[in-house]
């Protein structure tokens, strides 16, 4: 991780850069054209979007108008929960891909588990379609607990990449990642500043202090030392940059412990669960 466009190598062999831009809840049109350019612009080179967030068009956009060629790019987006089953998935996908102007996709993720509605393996074979026809070069999940997982890898033909979940110095889920691990899948970071529910906190506002960094740059350093792939959102180009000045410094492991240890299990997400939205 020496830099921006520092990469993990996914289990089948496609690297995915460990830094990017979340676009939750920023508007389509000029906020999302203009966050997505800024971050293009500051050396991103991933991009997270998803159909719910209604902004894929703009996301297309910025893409299109940038000057970084398409492969040099990492684009993702994910099915959203009404949207689940076979039929439906890959119907979605065409939207979204329509949406995003985007002739292949990097990452494909299923957005939430919705156990209730009980088709993500449904869902996933239409992934693994998707896949197959080498229209997404890697598929995965998100907001998935271990025992999504579990039922998921019990008959699934392709294990996922990715499991893109709430990851922040409150919400260690230790057992999770480990699980993670032992199955090749990367775990990565939504809101992993705790949607600036952490900037008071006072153990990273001395380790911040410490190293000269802002809070942000210090909570965003150790979920990339603890090998979580993370996308912070902003629409400031300067936060968009500055978020992204994390590679000249190092946390020392007894601070690493101290973040560790700040962890109460608390969510500003729904809890998989019980997320039943449609």
């Amino acid at each position: 991780m020496k830099n921006l466009q520092s990469t993990t190598t996914l289990h089948n062999g496609i690297e995915m850069p460990w830094f990017g831009l979340g676009v939750f809840k920023v508007k389509d049109g000029s906020e999302v054209i203009n966050s997505v350019k800024a971050a293009i612009e500051a050396g991103y080179k991933s991009i997270d979007t998803a159909a719910i967030y209604g902004n894929e068009e703009g996301v297309g956009k910025a893409i299109a108008e940038s000057n970084v060629p398409r492969e040099e790019l990492f684009i993702t987006t994910k099915v959203w929960n009404s949207e689940q089953g076979y039929d439906s998935t890959l119907a979605a996908f065409d939207e979204s891909m329509k949406k995003l102007g985007l002739e292949y996709l990097d990452l494909y993720l299923i957005h939430w588990p919705v156990p209730e509605q009980n088709k993500y393996k449904e869902t996933w074979k239409a992934l693994e379609t998707l896949y197959k026809d080498g229209r997404v070069r890697a598929i995965g999940v998100s907001n998935f607990k271990e025992h999504h997982l579990k039922d998921l890898l019990e008959d699934c033909e392709v294990v996922p990449m990715v499991n893109q979940v709430e990851y922040h110095p409150r919400l260690t889920q230790t057992s999770l990642h480990e699980f993670c691990k032992q199955n090749r899948i990367q775990l990565e970071a939504w809101s992993p500043l705790m949607q600036g529910g952490l900037f008071e906190e006072p153990t990273l506002q001395e380790i911040a202090r410490k190293y000269g960094k802002s809070t942000a740059q210090v909570i965003l350093r150790w979920d990339l030392q603890n090998e979580v792939v993370t996308i912070p959102k902003s629409v400031k180009p300067h936060r968009i940059q500055e978020n992204a000045n994390i590679f000249d410094f190092e946390l020392s492991s007894e601070d690493m412990e101290k973040i560790n240890s700040l962890n109460q299990d608390q969510r500003v997400g729904s809890d998989p669960d019980v997320m039943n939205k449609l």
